[in-house]
């Protein structure tokens, strides 16, 4: 097996997704690859952000509309290269998380992609499908689900 070159992870800013950039980043940092971290966003205003978490209760982590993705960001580049990563590259992307990181993965040519397990073992995840069960399904590289949420 080779070692991998590239590899994406996902993030949203919750101290969970954190977790997943660490663990990208130690490998990265292992195998010497380019970590390419991401964060998919909606532009929304705040009304309908506040609507949107008073519906989600405990899934509102995922609410984050017009979140300053450069703050999310810039502490996953820390916490990257804390955890071992030396070359990392940012990527703000407006959209749906899952179809933002498979674009990513494929306009990179990463080797991995990385995520959390939050929501995985959700009802919600369950019944309308989660980002680690979604990436899983249609990648077409391999994907690491980090065992961020117990």
């Amino acid at each position: 097996m080779t070692a991998y070159r590239s590899i994406v992870v996902g993030t949203d800013g919750s101290n969970s997704s954190y977790v997943a950039v660490e663990r990208a980043a130690a490998l990265a940092g292992a195998a010497g690859a380019t970590l390419y971290i991401a964060c998919a966003y909606y532009p929304t205003d705040d009304r309908d952000v506040a609507a949107a978490a008073d519906v989600l209760k405990d899934e509102a982590y995922q609410v984050r509309g017009s979140a300053p993705t450069s703050e999310i960001l810039r502490i996953a580049r820390e916490k990257a290269t804390a955890a071992g990563a030396t070359n990392i590259v940012e990527k703000s992307v407006v959209g749906e998380p899952v179809e933002s990181l498979l674009t990513l993965v494929k306009e990179v040519e990463a080797d991995l992609l990385v995520v959390g397990n939050r929501g995985l073992n959700t009802i919600t995840g369950r019944l309308l499908g989660s980002v680690p069960s979604d990436v899983a399904r249609k990648s077409h590289t391999d994907v690491l689900i980090v065992h961020t949420v117990r």
